[in-house]
């Protein structure tokens, strides 16, 4: 890096590539159901974290309301954004169900 440059601490760079990319993804909740509760958006928004953490991605914005929510991810070119998509939707709802369980059920799949 030459001295007079001022590194923008947006752009990441790598051995090879220089690069700023980002993602805005949004989830809805089956049949846009109104399931998402404030402590449920709170917890969603932790979990998305740790899994964007694996991955070696940031969540730069999150942002939901009671049927969906909005992310901003910023994430390095080696990572597949459909398998990070995967896994933020797959790991989100297993853990959602599994920590607010009787919520989700009475929302989602009693008696339909």
């Amino acid at each position: 890096m030459s001295p007079r440059w001022n590194p923008n601490p947006d752009v990441r760079t790598g051995r090879h590539v220089v690069y700023n990319l980002h993602a805005h993804l949004v989830f809805v909740t089956k049949y846009r159901r109104n399931a998402f509760t404030d402590v449920m958006l709170t917890r969603c928004e932790e979990v998305m974290r740790e899994v964007c953490t694996d991955f070696e991605a940031e969540l730069k914005q999150f942002n939901g309301e009671q049927d969906h929510v909005h992310l901003l991810v910023h994430y390095p070119p080696k990572v597949q954004l459909s398998k990070l998509v995967n896994s933020l939707k797959g790991v989100s709802s297993r853990r959602l169900r599994q920590e607010y369980d009787a919520h989700v059920r009475r929302y989602l799949w009693g008696g339909h």
